[in-house]
C-alpha cells in the first residue's frame, strides 16, 4: 500500500462513524492530545505525541499538510543547520533519502508534502482536513482548561491537552489566551528595532527616488495604490501593522513543465506603475531572489522595493474571520499574479526585463489542484502570545538566557517591510530589519506555554510569545517543527503526571528532549 493511500485512509478513519449524522447529532471524538494545525510545527507535534504513546489527531482547516514548507518555501531558512535535531532533522533527512543524498534543504514542495504525509501514516496518526475551528464560540472551556472544540462542521474533538499549531493562532484567541498583534514599542520591552523603522531601511529599499503620484508631479492626482496617506509614524513608536506577506512562488524554466503567468481576474496595470518607473530608472530586483530547486525549479521570494511583498495589504489578518482572510489571500494572488503577468506581457516593460523573466512559468507538476499556484500564503507573523516569557531582541543577541530552553533559534533578526508612504516627494517603504550577527540562542519553554490563570492544557509553538522582532528571527520552518516536538512532549508529560502544562518538570522534559535528539545548548 502506498503511503498516500494509508494517509487518506487514516485520516478517514475517525470519520467513518459520523457520517450521515447533522452537525449538532455529531458525537465526540476524544484523544489524549487535539493538534490544530497541519503546519510542519503541526506534523512534528502529532508525531511525537504518538511516539510517546498517546492518542492525537491532526486537524487541518484546509486541504494540504505542512504549511509552508510544503507550499512553496524549498529553501530553508534557518541560519545554522547545527541548531536542528529531532523530527525536525529527521525531516530533512527524509528529503536526501528521496533526492540520494543525507540531507536535503532545498527541495520540490510536492516532495515535501509527500514526506510529511509518509512520517504521519508511519506514526499512525489521523490527519483530518477541511475542518475549520468554529470563531464563535467553538471552545468549551471549563474554568481555565479547554474541553473540547467543534467544527464549523459541527464536527466536535475533546482532549486532555490541546496545541494550537497554526500560523494564526486561532485556538489561542478562542481560548481567552493574551496576544499582541503589530509591533512594541521599543519601550516596552527596552528592544532598539522593534516599532517604526524608518533608519534601518538598507534593504529593500527604493534606491532611486520614483514619483509617487498619479500623474507624475501632480499631489492633487492622488497617490499610486499601495501607497499609504500620511507619514510612517514616530520613530521605535508601536503600531498594529504586520510585515508583508506574499507567496513563494515555484517557478520553472524547463519547456516541458512551464506553464505561462495567468492574468488574474481584476488585473489592473496601474497597480504597477510605481514598479515600472522604478524599473526605468534602471532597478531590476524582482526575480534576483530565486533560489535552485532540484528539478529546475525556484523557490522565488521577495527581493528589492517593489516585488512579491504585497506591502500594506494584510493589516486585517491576524484577527480577521474567515471571510476577511479569504478577501485577504484573493488579494495577495491577484497582486502576486498580476506582477508577474505584468511582467512578461506589458509591452512598456524594459525588454531585458521582459526576455529574462518569459524564461519562466509556474510548474505543472507542483500544486496541481490550484493551477501551480501555492496553497499556502505566506503569514511570516499574525497574533503572538503574551506568556510569562517573552523572547525578545535580548534574547537574540545573547544579552539575556532563557534557563529552560526546547529548542534553539538561529536566524537573523529579519522584519520584512510593513508599510510603503510618501517623504519629501518621493516613495519609501518602511518596516524592513536585518540583523544578525549572533550564535543560536535558547527559546523558553515559558514561551511556547499561556500563563497559568489563563488556560492550563495548551500550548502554543508558532504563535508563541515573543516581540515583533524576535519572532522575526524564531519563525523559520525548522525551529516551528522543533517547538511542536517539544510542545508534544510537555503534553504527554502533563498528562502523565495530571497537572497543568505549567506544572511540568522542566529538566526532565528537557532531559527527554535530549533523548530524543533536540538540540538544547549551542556549542560551537
Amino acid at each position: 500500500m502506498k503511503y498516500g493511500t494509508l494517509f487518506f485512509l487514516a485520516a478517514c478513519v475517525s470519520c467513518a462513524s459520523l457520517r450521515g449524522a447533522a452537525p449538532n447529532e455529531r458525537t465526540m471524538e476524544s484523544y489524549d492530545v487535539v493538534v490544530y494545525g497541519g503546519t510542519s510545527g503541526g506534523v512534528a507535534t502529532a508525531i511525537q505525541t504518538a511516539r510517546m504513546g498517546k492518542s492525537v489527531v491532526l486537524i487541518e482547516p484546509g486541504s494540504h499538510i505542512g504549511g509552508l514548507s510544503s507550499g512553496g518555501l524549498g529553501a530553508t531558512d534557518i541560519g545554522n543547520k547545527g541548531a536542528i535535531g529531532g523530527i525536525s532533522r529527521e525531516f530533512y533527512q527524509r528529503l536526501g533519502a528521496h533526492y540520494g543524498k543525507p540531507e536535503a534543504w532545498t527541495f520540490e514542495p510536492h516532495v515535501a508534502e509527500d514526506t510529511f504525509k509518509a512520517m504521519l501514516a508511519d506514526a499512525k496518526v489521523p490527519a483530518v482536513l477541511n475542518e475549520r475551528l468554529d470563531l464563535s464560540g467553538g471552545v468549551t472551556m471549563d474554568g481555565r482548561r479547554i474541553v473540547s472544540i467543534r467544527m464549523e462542521s459541527g464536527r466536535r474533538f475533546e482532549g486532555r491537552v490541546f496545541i494550537d499549531t497554526t500560523y494564526e493562532g486561532d485556538l489561542m484567541a478562542k481560548a481567552g489566551v493574551s496576544y499582541h498583534v503589530g509591533r512594541e514599542a521599543n519601550a516596552t520591552y527596552g528592544e532598539t528595532l522593534n516599532g517604526v523603522q524608518t533608519k534601518n531601511a538598507k534593504y529593500h529599499q527604493f534606491d532611486a527616488p520614483v514619483d509617487p503620484y498619479v500623474v507624475e508631479g501632480d499631489p492633487s492626482s492622488g497617490l499610486l495604490p499601495g501607497i499609504q496617506e500620511g507619514g510612517p509614524g514616530e520613530e521605535g513608536s508601536g503600531d498594529k501593522r504586520v510585515q508583508a506577506y506574499n507567496f513563494r512562488m515555484c517557478l520553472t524554466d524547463d519547456p516541458q513543465n512551464r506553464m505561462p503567468f495567468p492574468k488574474p481576474e481584476g488585473y489592473d496595470p496601474l497597480r504597477y506603475e510605481l514598479l515600472l518607473r522604478y524599473l526605468n530608472t534602471g532597478n531590476w530586483t524582482v526575480l534576483k531572489l530565486s533560489t535552485p530547486m532540484p528539478n529546475r525549479k525556484t523557490d522565488t521570494n521577495n527581493k528589492g522595493a517593489f516585488a512579491s511583498d504585497n506591502i500594506g495589504m494584510n493589516y486585517e489578518y491576524p484577527d480577521g474571520d474567515y471571510a476577511t482572510r479569504e478577501r485577504i489571500f484573493e488579494e495577495h494572488k491577484t497582486y502576486q499574479q498580476g506582477l508577474m503577468w505584468f511582467l512578461a506581457n506589458d509591452p512598456r516593460v524594459p525588454k531585458h526585463v521582459q526576455d529574462e523573466v518569459n524564461q519562466w512559468g509556474l510548474a505543472k507538476d507542483e500544486f496541481m489542484d490550484n493551477g501551480g499556484w501555492p496553497h499556502q500564503l505566506y503569514i511570516r507573523e499574525a497574533r503572538r502570545m503574551i506568556s510569562d516569557y517573552v523572547m525578545t531582541q535580548h534574547d537574540c543577541q545573547g544579552n539575556q538566557k532563557a534557563e529552560d530552553p526546547v529548542g534553539l533559534a538561529a536566524y537573523t533578526m529579519d522584519s520584512h517591510n510593513v508599510q510603503r508612504y510618501v517623504h519629501e516627494g518621493r516613495v519609501l517603504n518602511e518596516g524592513d530589519v536585518e540583523v544578525g550577527g549572533f550564535p543560536p540562542y535558547p527559546i523558553s519553554f515559558r514561551s511556547i506555554r499561556p500563563k497559568q490563570e489563563e488556560c492550563e492544557n495548551l500550548l502554543v509553538p508558532v504563535c508563541l510569545s515573543a516581540s515583533h522582532i524576535a519572532y522575526g528571527s524564531i519563525r523559520m520552518e525548522p525551529v516551528f517543527m522543533v517547538l511542536g516536538q517539544s510542545a508534544a512532549t510537555a503534553a504527554c508529560m502533563a498528562i502523565d503526571a495530571n497537572t497543568a502544562v505549567q506544572e511540568v518538570d522542566v529538566p526532565r522534559l528537557m532531559e527527554r528532549l535530549k533523548q530524543d535528539a533536540q538540540i538544547l545548548e549551542w556549542k560551537p
